[in-house]
């Protein structure tokens, strides 16, 4: 047999254009399998979800890596963006949320010690595995090794953080507290723009600019968040679901969740006896990974992440803060989707604090990656 290396054929235009093809009617066949089966309303929300993914994807946003952009090279615009789409998307929510109260919900949830050690928690176990909850399911789907192996104990760790969360409220926490109707979204409007500029304050000079990739991302994620709220009833979210894929696990092996408040909650059992197709965070979430799939098939023509010459320590770590990333953030009544994003742009001030929180965890996060050896060359 030759030494030399075989030719790699090119792949032609016919090629390319029916594989394209292929990826986008698989995509439409599963929304409308999801429909026929779950019902309408479940097909849009997986479209919705699709959508996310590929915009997530296909337009490189995201929270990890902003975040660590602006703590190591002061580059504030990836957070910028996201205080745009949050701004666009509060403009709506908070006005639905006033008017129409028994059909619409927040994502409210109370300021206590273990949702602010949880958002801490969360924004430095992100920053070692650079991926939040979008992002960790953005980075499975698109085949990133870190991020398949983040994603199970992912999930199991927001299994076993609602099934401890009562224990932890306990410790102590605020009634919840919300900005509603028009003074609300002018608070918040306020605050968003005080925020922002801090930031632009803190950045370089020449880092201050948007990219418009990054503006055309936040205004399909707002509008793909208005979405969400106004099919489900209920905003954007990713925790909740990855728990309830590892509780169906766990009662599929037999576990027994009577003693656990949480999981054993009527509305929350009913959920569990279910589909995941009727779920509606599990549905976003699917697709959010799908959505991820196709658009870097597409862009790459397959998935070819190489795996990272990481010693074995740091492939334990990523375990380790996989599970951490979702026991603290249902500690912290969600991530940087369901407590940043959604909570402030629904008006509730969890999600400020959540934001200080973890912004502070993700200074420690920062630091701890290259001492965990996590800074291998690829």
């Amino acid at each position: 047999m030759s030494d030399a290396a075989a030719p790699t054929r090119e792949v032609t235009a016919f090629e390319g254009f029916a594989r394209r093809g292929g990826l986008v009617l698989a995509l439409l066949i599963a929304i409308a399998l999801v429909a026929l089966f779950a019902g309408g309303r479940f097909g849009m929300m997986l479209a919705v979800g699709l959508g996310f993914g590929i915009a997530l994807e296909g337009l490189r946003f995201g929270f990890a890596g902003p975040w660590r952009a602006m703590i190591l090279r002061r580059e504030p615009a990836g957070i910028l963006a996201q205080f745009l789409s949050i701004g666009i998307v509060s403009s709506v929510a908070i006005p639905l949320l006033a008017a129409h109260p028994g059909e619409l919900t927040g994502a409210q949830a109370p300021i206590g010690w273990a949702m602010i050690g949880g958002a801490f928690v969360f924004g430095a176990a992100m920053q070692v595995v650079l991926g939040c909850g979008s992002g960790t399911l953005v980075n499975a789907g698109s085949g990133n090794p870190v991020g398949l192996l983040a994603l199970p104990f992912f999930a199991i760790g927001s299994f076993a953080g609602a099934y401890h969360l009562i224990w932890w409220t306990d410790l102590g926490s605020l009634p919840i507290a919300t900005l509603s109707g028009w003074q609300g979204l002018l608070v918040t409007w306020a605050a968003l723009l005080l925020t922002a500029a801090l930031f632009l304050r803190l950045g370089r000079p020449d880092a201050r600019r948007i990219p418009r990739r990054l503006v055309i991302a936040a205004i399909l994620l707002a509008a793909l968040a208005i979405a969400n709220l106004l099919i489900a009833g209920q905003p954007w979210g990713v925790v909740y679901g990855l728990g309830l894929w590892a509780a169906k696990g766990f009662t599929a092996l037999g576990g027994d969740l009577s003693g656990s408040a949480f999981w054993s909650a009527p509305g929350t059992d009913r959920i569990l006896q279910g589909s995941i197709l009727t779920d509606y965070t599990s549905l976003t979430n699917i697709g959010l990974i799908a959505g991820a799939f196709v658009t870097a098939a597409w862009r790459n023509g397959g998935l070819s992440q190489k795996l990272p010459s990481y010693p074995i320590g740091a492939w334990l770590a990523v375990i380790v803060a996989g599970f951490l990333l979702g026991y603290s953030s249902r500690l912290a009544f969600g991530c940087n989707v369901g407590a940043f994003f959604s909570g402030i742009s629904t008006g509730s001030l969890h999600g400020w604090v959540w934001f200080v929180a973890a912004f502070a965890g993700a200074f420690l996060g920062v630091r701890l990656r290259p001492m965990l050896g996590l800074e291998a060359r690829q």
